[in-house]
């Protein structure tokens, strides 16, 4: 597996992230076009992406910062295929590599579905594992689900 780094996606590439976050996150955030999409896509400041390509340069996995409210921002989406082998960990420490602070809501629960119909597994473990502190008294609670901030600093 290597790491691609790029600020500007293509078309070609935005499609694939798409379908990509569409099959992994929970149905309850999935866009229901390409178009809007997009239109988050728009909404990042300071972006900057990576992708996880397999031996065959095809995308296993996204991660991208953005700036919001002068903090550093993530997220990251693997391919479940290669869940619990290393490549969260690997996309983590690259992007910790690029600043001293991270931030981002999490899942904590175990009860979201994924459009598939399997049930879409919280990554807060994974997150402590690789360092993270939860922030307990900031949660955001929707009528789409519920999330937690999670917080890495230097």
């Amino acid at each position: 597996m290597k790491i691609i780094k790029t600020i500007n996606l293509t078309k070609d590439q935005k499609n694939t992230l798409y379908n990509l976050f569409n099959n992994e996150y929970p149905a309850a955030i999935n866009f229901t076009c390409f178009a809007d999409f997009e239109k988050y896509l728009k909404t990042l400041n300071n972006q900057l992406h990576f992708f996880l390509l397999n031996d065959k340069n095809q995308l296993q996995g996204w991660a991208y910062t953005f700036s919001r409210e002068k903090k550093r921002w993530f997220a990251i989406v693997l391919d479940t295929k290669i869940h619990k082998q290393g490549f969260g960990s690997l996309l983590l420490n690259k992007l910790k590599s690029t600043g001293n602070e991270l931030n981002a809501w999490v899942i904590d629960t175990d009860k979201e579905l994924k459009k598939n119909g399997e049930i879409y597994s919280s990554p807060i473990d994974f997150y402590l594992k690789n360092e993270f502190t939860v922030n307990d008294s900031i949660r955001c609670e929707t009528e789409k689900l519920t999330t937690i901030k999670i917080e890495w600093n230097v």
